[in-house]
Order: structure tokens, then sequence, then C-alpha cells
């Protein structure tokens, strides 16, 4: 009978080979563009799952030194906690998680708040709520009022000129995946939220208006006016193409432009005028929201960039962005919202059906002035 011989000076030649072929292979791997890398969405909805506690204390059963950074008043997540959450994905404590698994439809509801703004809770974060389909795709627009004076809205000037700029770069691209969301104040005759749809009159006017603004801060932005109706009427697709529709515009324009740093998806909540209002100094502004998409693999990064220009606006203007939240990938949720192509990426709403273009311009103008300080302050640390 045969048996292999080890030859020991061939040993460390085979165990240098090795090595060197695992540093190539991953390497070779790494250097994928994002979107082809090899990854487990199995392990990513896991891992996200948890707080990054948690998976210190992991960590921390094999090597003690990680946890002595914790703060003192933390705890170890049970492990009988933790097997129920993989096994079933029932989180104690949450009862949303049972019953978003027994309710069909309930999972539209199913939200993550990272950070909430003054009087915002699971209650009152909203859903999405699409249109009838009917009448989206009709091409009627029902008669518009007080907005005359609002069709070329002129950009507000700034305290100071700006002492930065992006040399005539356009480094900002705002969209807007459903450009037909309206306001209620500027539709003669329509009382019902779900008929709050308009070709002209809508999100996109709020758009140009934010463009105009990070302007007048020196921020050089290009903003999208496509009538995503007709875009979808054309391709022969209904609201849940709307987002895979608006990505060829993003891809377009990032194809076409290498300064791209900012992309904002402009829309409008179908909440009410008490969720979406505030009055600060005297003056009615609608609130912001800015919603995640936790299917996006990065969307640790977004969600960063959100909560400073959340944090940004309510110092400036107390109360005026609601929160930041994530929703999941599901049945009825897009959950990406093609953050995917950027980790500068955001879904933005302003305001909702109730709102007039006063209070939503003036909020365009808070949101230009909470970029701009962003924006500036990364690029001085990335100078330093």
């Amino acid at each position: 009978m045969f048996t292999p011989q080890l030859n020991m000076k061939r040993l460390p030649l085979l165990l240098a080979g090795a090595m060197l072929f695992i540093v190539i292979a991953t390497s070779f791997i790494t250097s994928f563009e994002h979107k082809y890398r090899l990854s487990s969405s199995t392990m990513h909805k896991w891992l996200t799952e948890f707080s990054g506690e948690a998976l210190v204390y992991f960590i921390g059963w094999e090597n003690r030194y990680f946890t002595q950074e914790l703060p003192k008043e933390s705890e170890p997540p049970a492990l009988s906690s933790i097997l129920l959450e993989l096994s079933t994905s029932i989180k104690p404590g949450d009862i949303r998680s049972l019953l978003g698994n027994e309710l069909p439809g309930f999972a539209l509801y199913d939200s993550t708040i990272f950070v909430a703004g003054e009087g915002t809770d699971y209650t009152n974060i909203g859903y999405e709520s699409p249109p009838p389909m009917d009448l989206l795709l009709s091409g009627e627009d029902a008669e518009v009022q007080d907005i005359e004076r609002l069709q070329d809205p002129e950009p507000s000037e700034p305290q100071n000129p700006p002492n930065q700029t992006t040399d005539g770069n356009k480094v900002a691209y705002i969209y807007h995946s459903h450009s037909w969301e309206s306001f209620l104040p500027h539709l003669k005759g329509v009382t019902n939220p779900d008929h709050a749809i308009h070709s002209k009159v809508n999100i996109t006017m709020v758009g140009k208006k934010l463009g105009e603004e990070l302007e007048a801060r020196g921020i050089g932005s290009s903003v999208d006016m496509t009538n995503m109706t007709e875009f979808l009427r054309k391709n022969n697709a209904d609201y849940r193409k709307s987002y895979p529709m608006s990505r060829t515009l993003v891809e377009s324009a990032m194809a076409s432009n290498d300064s791209l740093e900012l992309i904002f998806d402009l829309h409008r909540d179908s909440s009410r005028r008490k969720t979406t209002t505030t009055t600060i100094d005297g003056k009615s502004y609608a609130k912001i929201l800015f919603v995640i998409g936790k299917g996006n693999p990065h969307f640790e990064k977004n969600q960063a960039m959100a909560q400073e220009i959340h944090n940004i606006l309510n110092k400036k203007y107390p109360g005026i962005s609601r929160a930041v939240i994530g929703k999941n990938k599901s049945e009825g949720t897009n959950g990406v919202y093609n953050q995917d192509l950027s980790e500068k990426a955001l879904l933005i709403e302003f305001g909702g059906v109730d709102n007039n273009m006063d209070e939503l311009y003036r909020s365009a103008e808070a949101v230009a002035e909470a970029v701009a300080e962003y924006y500036w302050k990364q690029k001085d640390v990335k100078a330093e």
C-alpha cells in the first residue's frame, strides 16, 4: 500500500505558496466594483439585526479586552433572545416583528427609527401610499390655484456671498422618483389625499428651489425634471417600477458627470398637516423626513450622512426634521431607493399632502443651508 510522504524541505515553500495564493485571491475579489463583489445577503441581514454593542460582546467571548471599552451600564445580550431572533425573526420587546410576520400588508409599516426628532414615533412616521393607478396614468390634471407667483421662485440671498464654490462643477444631483406627488392647497376642488397628484405642480418645484438654494451657497447642482408618470407610461410600467425607472436617470447622470457627490431623491409624504408642519419664529415650515433603504449593503454610510444633516437642521431650525428612518426591502416596499449607487445618496421627504409651496420653499432653503454646512465641513476635513 502506497503511503504519501510529506517532504519537510518543501513544506515552507508550500505554505508560502498557499499564503501568496490567498493574498492574490483576496486582492482580486476586493478589486471588483461593489455591485459585483461576493456577499451573503443572509449574513448581512443577520448582522444588521444586532447593535454594535451586541457584536462587541460576541467578540468579547473570545477576547475580553474588547468589552472593556463598553459603557458600565451595558449588559450582554441574552443568548435565548439571540437564538429566538435568529430562528424566527421575532424580536423580544418589539411586537411589530410578530405582527409583521402574520398580518398581510403589515410590512408596509415596518420601519426603523434611527434618530427621532421632536414628536416623532412609530405611530406617525408614515408609509408608502401609491395613488390610484387609473388616475395616475390617465394624464388628467386637476385645476391649480394660488400658484402663479411661485412658478419661478427667486433664490433667497445668503447673508454673505459664498466664499467657497465648486468652480462650476455640478456636484449635487436632484431627482424625483414620484414626480407626480403634489399638494392639496394648490389643487382646486381636490380633498382626497390619495388624489394629490399633478404633472406640473408637484415635488419637482421643490427640487428646483432646492437646486437654486444650493447654487446660491456655492454648490453646483443639476435638477432632473422628468415627468415620471409619462416615463412610466412610455415604458408600459406601473408605480412599482418607479425606482428602477428613476435609477436609469441616476446612472446616466453619474456616467456623464464624474463630479457628482450628492444625490437627493425628493418626495412628498402622505401624512397630514399635523405631522408634517412646524412653526419656527412665527413662520410655518414643511417638516423633513430622511428615509434610508436598509436593503442597500452600505446603508450605514447613507444613514450617517442623513443623521448629520438632520442634526444640523434641527440645530438651526428646531423641530424641522422629523427623523431619520430605515425601510426594509419587502413586498410593497423598495427598501433600496437607488442608494446602493452612492454612499452620499438620500431620499428626502418634504412635507405632506397638506403643505403649501410657501412652507415647502422655506424648508428647501433650510435644507440647502444644512447640506451646504455638511458639504463644506466634509471638504475641510479631507483637506486636513
